[in-house]
């Protein structure tokens, strides 16, 4: 039986409409990205960050204004001209870089980086690549040994839905399915959790139920007025079930 995301392929694209406005609808929830921050932020070492697909930047205000040297990068040119006009000057950043995970060269390509981070994060971007092996593998050679690696992913493919059709989702992991690319690239699990169990039922029901295409901004505005419940929630079911899964390695 062939798995479904084994012919399930995406072209790339440059405006990536849906996206911007999933972007631009999570902006605003405040409340979610300081989880989102906060969550990320206990997993990482002293010194420098990378974060792999900043996108319009909404997780990374946080770590710059927080005093973390880091470096932002993106893939796409809109997204890197918005970073540029955004934080270029930020006395916290390092550079704003274009990056490719699975660039046919990457070596040569990102030459100058490679063992140059204590830090690296990606939230929700490794499932928007198909051959996710090697992209924890280039992830892995721009890390310095002992640097750690923190991906945050779509959880339980049983909630594939619109939503990540629409946003180019190749797949949904889990503990164990994330846990993987981690150990056979050489990384050491430092934790394995599953992240914000309330959001499970508004993208079934929006995204499933519903058929809709990108999030919807009310349904998005009220979340994040819930979210210091949710977060209790998460704490009291022991991050055992979620609507995304987080893996953090060290090289």
């Amino acid at each position: 039986m062939i798995q479904q995301d084994a012919v399930r392929k995406f072209p790339f694209k440059e405006l990536d409409q849906e996206g911007l406005e999933t972007l631009q609808t999570i902006s605003a929830a405040h409340h979610f990205n300081r989880w989102m921050h906060d969550t990320v932020e206990k997993e990482l070492r002293e010194g420098t960050v990378l974060e792999v697909g900043s996108g319009i930047g909404n997780i990374s205000r946080m770590f710059l204004d927080a005093g973390w040297k880091t470096c932002l990068s993106d893939i796409r040119d809109s997204y890197l001209t918005h970073l540029e006009s955004t934080y270029a000057g930020h006395p916290s950043l390092i550079d704003i870089l274009q990056v490719d995970l699975v660039h046919p060269d990457f070596e040569n390509a990102y030459g100058a980086w490679l063992e140059k981070f204590d830090n690296i994060f990606a939230l929700n971007v490794i499932e928007h690549i198909e051959n996710d092996t090697l992209a924890i593998a280039n992830c892995k050679k721009l890390l310095r040994p002992g640097g750690r690696l923190v991906i945050l992913v779509p959880a339980h493919q049983l909630l594939y839905n619109r939503f990540d059709e629409e946003l180019f989702h190749y797949r949904r992991y889990n503990r164990k399915s994330l846990k993987r690319l981690f150990e056979v690239n050489g990384l050491r699990i430092r934790s394995s959790f599953y992240f914000n169990l309330a959001g499970i039922f508004g993208w079934w029901f929006s995204g499933t139920l519903l058929r809709k295409k990108t999030i919807p901004q009310g349904q998005m505005k009220l979340y994040n007025q819930l979210v210091p419940l949710f977060r209790v929630s998460d704490r009291l079911t022991l991050r055992q079930l979620g609507l995304s899964v987080v893996v953090a390695g060290e090289k």
